[in-house]
Parts: structure tokens; C-alpha cells; sequence
């Protein structure tokens, strides 16, 4: 898929899935990509905070085969360096990562660049920097990782739905009972997390979240 069709999943209702091996009822990544991917989900960040670099990089080898066969984009986090090592499709970093711009220079033109943002200044900015995606978030309060900014509610998605200049994602403490009020928010492409990768049947629970996409979209 060339760059284009691949930021369209962005665009259209979709689960954007995240890893969280911490919170995943003592599955390992691979096992809970396999299930994501098998339920019709296109879109896996690489999320991994407490492993080595070598163990991130061989994991990312073979998620990256995995959204190979499934015709799935991978996106992953914080490490440009590894991205590109196992032809990823895209790097999402945060605000205190590396400058859009720098990374930019480092993945080439057709990788995806994503980046978190909390407040219209950083879309904005974002936008101006040349990002591919937002990550439009924390909507709701989340545990997911340390030093979380606080809830931005429903109000900062509004504003980015109303002068939407780049694709987004709606991230934030986002579950299978509040995913409705995103969705009619004017989200097309969620993120749940520890929803999904806690969840005792990962299948159902992704089952329950697209009924809900395509029932408020």
C-alpha cells in the first residue's frame, strides 16, 4: 500500500489498537496482536515500556509480519531507529519526544508520523510540523502508562472535528461503555487499550466496540 491508502484507515471507522503486555491478563504481545488482527483490526502501535531494546526490536520483527498477513498497518512507539529496522509503516511519538520535523528527516516521506496531542496549540502545531495523524487524547481518565496529563474530555475532539486539517485518532481511557459518546463526538478511529488487551475474549470485545462504530457512524 503506498502512504495515501494506508493514512485512509485513519479516516474511516476503525479500532486503532495498542499493546500493553503490563495489562494483558499474562498474554504476551504476539498473542494478543494475533487475536487483534484475527477480529478485523488494521491499525497496531507498538506500545512497550519496560523491556530491553533487543527484546523490543524481535518483537516488532515478527508483529511486523503478522500486519504483513493481515494487511494492517504497524506503527511504533517512541523508536524511530526500530521502526525502521523492521519496515514498519509509521512512528507515533509524544510531546516530549524528538521534533516532528527531526524525525521526519530520519524515517523518509512515506513513513506515517503520528504525535499525541492534548490542546488546539499542539494540533495546530502539528499540522505545521508536517505530522500524518493526532493522537486526540486523554478524552477520559487513563492509568495505561506513568506522568498522564488529565482528561481532556469531549470538548478538545469537538474542536478537532470542527477544524480537522489531518486525520486522528480519539485515545484516552476510551471503553466499550463510553466508546458511543466518541463516536458521536465525530470520531471515525478509536484507540482502546487495556479494554481490549485485558478483555478475557479479545474477539468479542473488539466484536462489541465495531457494532458500535458503524451504529453511531
Amino acid at each position: 500500500m503506498k502512504k495515501k491508502e494506508k493514512i485512509k484507515f485513519f479516516e474511516t471507522p476503525n479500532i486503532y489498537c495498542i499493546t500493553d503486555e503490563k495489562h494483558s491478563n499474562n498474554r504476551d504481545n504476539i498473542k494478543v496482536v494475533k487475536e487483534m488482527l484475527k477480529s478485523g483490526v488494521k491499525i497496531i502501535q507498538y506500545r512497550e515500556k519496560y523491556k530491553q531494546l533487543g527484546d523490543k526490536y524481535r518483537e516488532c520483527l515478527k508483529i511486523r509480519e503478522l500486519t504483513l498477513k493481515y494487511n494492517a498497518i504497524f506503527i511504533v512507539n517512541d523508536h524511530p531507529d526500530i521502526a525502521i529496522m523492521v519496515n514498519a509503516d509509521g512512528i507515533h511519538i509524544g510531546q516530549d519526544d524528538y521534533p516532528i520535523r527531526e524525525v521526519r528527516k530520519l524515517v523518509g516521506k512515506n513513513f506515517i508520523v503520528g504525535i499525541s496531542t492534548h490542546n488546539p496549540s499542539q494540533y495546530l502545531k502539528a499540522v505545521k510540523e508536517g505530522a500524518d495523524y493526532a493522537g486526540v487524547g486523554p478524552i477520559f481518565e487513563t492509568n495505561t502508562k506513568e506522568n498522564v496529563i488529565p482528561p481532556v474530555g469531549l470538548e478538545y475532539l469537538r474542536w478537532v472535528v470542527k477544524n480537522k486539517k489531518i486525520p486522528f485518532v480519539a485515545i484516552g481511557g476510551i471503553k466499550e461503555y463510553n466508546v458511543d459518546s466518541v463516536i458521536k463526538s465525530g470520531a471515525r478511529c478509536v484507540c482502546l487499550v487495556t479494554e481490549i488487551t485485558q478483555a478475557e475474549n479479545i474477539k468479542l470485545k473488539i466484536k462489541n466496540i465495531w457494532k458500535k462504530l458503524y451504529k453511531c457512524s
